[in-house]
């Protein structure tokens, strides 16, 4: 009995551990996502500038989840725990990427994500910690890495919003973005393939939606050069989004 109570014990702790990962993976997704609605803003903002630094206080407030769910994994196997945490990561690699992308245009590695999810006590949460406890001058480190697997993923899902990023900069009359981002989007794509059937089960259901992506954008860069002289800047929005709905509408027949 006192066996089978430890292990009671045991599986208790952990299952308890699984359910506070997973709200704050879910706290993880949904301000990513905020932090993905307000960059969709940053071509119509008349100050970029203001877009960008707000999103960067988004995103440090998420990795303030992400700290917590570190701190949660210490002296624990991040795998048995990986099913809880990927969806959160997933979103908050699309929201650093989509970000990354605006200010540089071009993709943000992995390892630049896994350094900014390095903590120590230093950070403004533990300050008043650090200062009861002087005189233990060792500072405490946690760190979280992203898998190849999330970063995948998550670099998947940013061709969606690039692709909403190309159609709202469309209707704000910019007519060199499409075709950059176009570019972009047959790189990754072009990465993806690489990748193929040898890659998880994951990846390979992501390239549909991407090659999606890729083909609307495609689409606009073509309507924009064939037609582009012809058509008022104020209705090339109405009219990629109508060509957008008949792509879907053939690709659901198919």
């Amino acid at each position: 009995m006192m066996s089978f109570k430890s292990f009671q014990l045991e599986l208790d702790t952990r299952h308890d551990k699984y359910e506070r990962l997973v709200k704050l993976s879910r706290d993880i997704t949904i301000e990513s996502k905020r932090t993905i609605f307000l960059l969709h803003r940053f071509t119509s903002a008349p100050n970029g500038e203001e877009i960008l630094n707000e999103s960067e206080v988004k995103l440090d407030a998420v990795r303030r989840k992400i700290k917590q769910v570190a701190q949660e994994l210490i002296g624990e196997d991040m795998y048995q725990f990986h099913r809880a945490i990927s969806p959160g990561l997933q979103e908050y690699v699309e929201a650093v990427s989509f970000q990354y992308f605006i200010k540089t245009r071009s993709l943000i590695s992995v390892e630049e994500i896994n350094k900014q999810l390095i903590f120590t006590t230093e950070d403004r949460e533990e300050t008043s910690n650090t200062t009861s406890n002087s005189h233990d001058k060792q500072p405490h480190t946690w760190s979280l890495k992203v898998t190849p697997v999330d970063y995948l993923l998550g670099v998947a899902d940013l061709t969606g919003e690039l692709m909403r990023l190309c159609i709202g900069s469309v209707g704000n009359g910019d007519i060199d973005t499409p075709f950059e981002l176009s570019q972009f989007l047959r790189q990754i794509y072009d990465g993806f393939t690489f990748i193929g059937n040898t890659g998880p089960y994951e990846v390979s259901k992501k390239l549909y939606t991407l090659k999606q992506s890729l083909a609307k954008v495609e689409n606009a860069c073509y309507t924009l050069k064939v037609r582009g002289s012809e058509i008022p800047k104020h209705m090339l929005a109405d009219v990629f989004s109508t060509k957008t709905e008949l792509i879907d509408q053939e690709e659901g027949l198919s």
